[in-house]
């Protein structure tokens, strides 16, 4: 398991699984905490971090795609450069544009076009900010759910005005698509860019890619020397105005190229709008006279002049014959020039007969407005009498629509109500029905993760967690069920309702009063409570012996079962025992003389006479 799954990122991004790698980065699905959105994280290889050329290819690159911003460039929300190198991108739904083509084997010119003209418009906006992604292919081009492209992985990009670097191994990589200078080692500029969109067009139109070799050296010599097939030699439906375009982005000499992503996207637009327009150049005129590879198409004066010549007595027995029908030929051309006249004279009658019969007819129509299809079925369109004979309709692709049933026009090029002369032809693309897909198995899923599965089902489905429940088996915060279930079919905007679990379900009891009864009593209801009771014995002069004085939870108090509660029993009021001392018996000593009575212990008590002051001090000196 990579380590860097589980983990948070500056407290924000939750790294949770892996969605790709390339030569120095690793590509993370994550979410981002603060923002509540599903992003990518492209992280530098741990085993490149110790290395500063590989840090600084990543800051480069951090540091080109954040000039970036536009519909057909993958867009970076943010850049770390802390102890572990990051960039933030959006979460593409999609596939790559080779993953593309594998699927549907050649595309169709239009098709083509569609997706080489988006190509292009995310190179006009990189270039004109001056950056060159040198690495153009169809593995780093994304085609999203809607059809749209997206430029990707700029991982080799260069400032227009950074020093040249060599030819890197991520290029060497991609060999099929470098143009001849980064072939050589040479500066690159913004044509190198258009030599490689070139030949994802032309992969596109023949399915097949102009070069092909042995090894990598193999196929960059060829870059260098030789010149491909032309696509209407290997596919003669591709237009011939599409054909030049791309053979001439594909222009090994740089003065014979497109000098900008703004030129070839102006003759692709051109093209679009007028299938038919010339564009004021031809194929002979991007070829190189010096190149004379095998691959090199070779002209058709060429051809002829191999052809080896008849020998000479075979020219002479034709001298001949001519010489013998000479006489003939006069004869042959006086006849032949008679039946000429009289046609001729046959003719200025029939052209005047027809002048007279149509003189009232009106002009020929030159000028069409394009009528609105969108909302009918294709063979509701054909039907309409302002296309039958005028238009003719061309289903170019499918796609999911909620406000369209399926059958049902969605769009159409050109638009309606537009002017059109010589190109009669409306391309149309018609609903596929409301998107819909199989609701996923999202039980025992986190309910983070469970949420970013279905978002990336592309159905704009409202997701909402219902009232959690108890459950025995599936851990607190994870989905129990959910509704729809797995396998039911969930169409665009439905609602899904996740329920999470709990944990185990924890029982609780209502304490009762224990107090001023029995023990045994007391234990008993404790007992059947679920409790565990806890028992201290206590003097008491009011309670009983054996009764509950006081317990430690009070009355009406829920608690979890299994939770102590201590009661104190009276041991009845407290016997306090006095000890006491014997008196001590009168000691006689017989030698003792025996007391004599003095006669005051019998007398009574007589009041004494108050004292005098002067007794009072002289008791007092006393």
């Amino acid at each position: 398991m990579d380590n860097m799954i589980g983990k948070l990122l500056d407290n924000r991004y939750e790294i949770l699984d892996i969605i790709g790698q390339g030569g120095m980065a690793m590509v993370y699905r994550a979410t981002d905490r603060r923002l509540n959105r599903a992003v990518a994280v492209k992280i530098l290889r741990s085993d490149l971090a110790g290395d500063e050329e590989f840090r600084r290819r990543f800051r480069d690159e951090a540091q080109a795609v954040a000039m970036l911003a536009h519909p057909n460039i993958v867009s970076v929300y943010d850049v770390s450069r802390g102890e572990t190198e990051y960039i933030v991108m959006e979460l593409i739904d999609g596939i790559t544009l080779k993953q593309y083509m594998q699927r549907r084997g050649k595309l169709n010119w239009r098709e083509a076009l569609h997706f080489i003209i988006e190509i292009m418009r995310g190179l006009q906006h990189a270039h004109s900010r001056g950056i060159i992604h040198r690495d153009i292919k169809p593995q780093n081009v994304m085609v999203l759910r809607d059809g749209s492209v997206k430029i990707a992985d700029f991982g080799i990009a260069l400032l227009g005005s950074a020093a040249q670097p060599t030819m890197t191994q991520e290029a060497l990589g991609s060999v099929h698509y470098i143009s001849p200078e980064q072939a050589k080692g040479e500066r690159t500029d913004a044509r190198s860019d258009i030599y490689s969109a070139g030949v994802v067009l032309y992969e596109m139109l023949t399915n097949r890619l102009p070069f092909e070799g042995d090894n990598a050296v193999s196929v960059a010599i060829q870059h260098l020397n030789s010149v491909p097939l032309s696509p209407c030699e290997i596919d003669p439906t591709v237009p011939s105005a599409l054909e030049k375009i791309c053979m001439k982005a594909m222009a090994g000499e740089l003065g014979r190229r497109y000098a900008s992503a703004d030129e070839m996207l102006a003759d692709l637009l051109e093209f679009r709008k007028n299938p038919d327009t010339t564009l004021g150049f031809t194929i002979e005129d991007l070829r190189d006279d010096n190149t004379d590879e095998p691959t090199q198409h070779v002209p058709v004066s060429r051809i002829k002049s191999n052809v080896p010549p008849r020998p000479v007595r075979e020219r002479e027995a034709e001298e001949d014959h001519e010489q013998e029908s000479g006489k003939t030929t006069l004869t042959k051309g006086l006849i032949a020039a008679a039946i000429v006249l009289v046609c001729a004279v046959a003719l200025i009658g029939l052209w005047r007969f027809v002048l007279r019969s149509f003189h009232n007819v009106e002009p020929v129509q030159t000028e069409f407005v394009v009528p609105y299809l969108v909302g009918k079925s294709v063979e509701e369109a054909e039907a309409d009498e302002e296309i039958g004979g005028v238009f003719t309709i061309v289903v170019v692709g499918q796609r999911a629509s909620a406000d369209y049933a399926a059958g049902q026009i969605i769009e159409q090029t050109p638009a309606a109500g537009r002017t059109v002369r010589e190109n009669r032809e409306i391309s149309v693309f018609v609903s596929t029905g409301i998107k819909s897909d199989t609701m996923p198995n999202v039980i025992n899923q986190e309910h983070r993760a469970a949420k970013i599965i279905l978002r990336e089902l592309g159905l704009n489905l409202e997701v909402n967690v219902s009232s959690e429940e108890y459950s025995d088996t599936v851990p607190a915060g994870y989905v129990i069920r959910s509704n729809p279930a797995a396998g039911e079919t969930i169409q665009d905007g439905d609602t899904v309702i996740l329920v999470l679990s709990k944990g185990v379900k924890t029982l609780t009891a209502t304490v009762t009063k224990l107090t001023e009864i029995p023990l045994e009593q007391a234990q008993t209801i404790v007992s059947n409570l679920g409790l565990v009771c806890l028992i201290e014995y206590a003097h008491d002069d009011v309670v009983p012996t054996d009764f509950v004085i006081s317990q430690s939870i009070p009355a009406d108090t829920t608690v979890e079962q299994g939770s102590s509660i201590k009661l104190i029993v009276s041991l009845g009021p407290e016997v306090v025992e006095v000890i006491e001392e014997p008196l001590a018996e009168p000691t006689t000593d017989e030698t003792e003389e025996p007391t004599t009575e003095s006669p005051a212990d019998n007398a009574e008590v007589t009041e004494l006479p108050e004292a005098t002051e002067e007794s009072e001090t002289t008791e007092a000196q006393t």
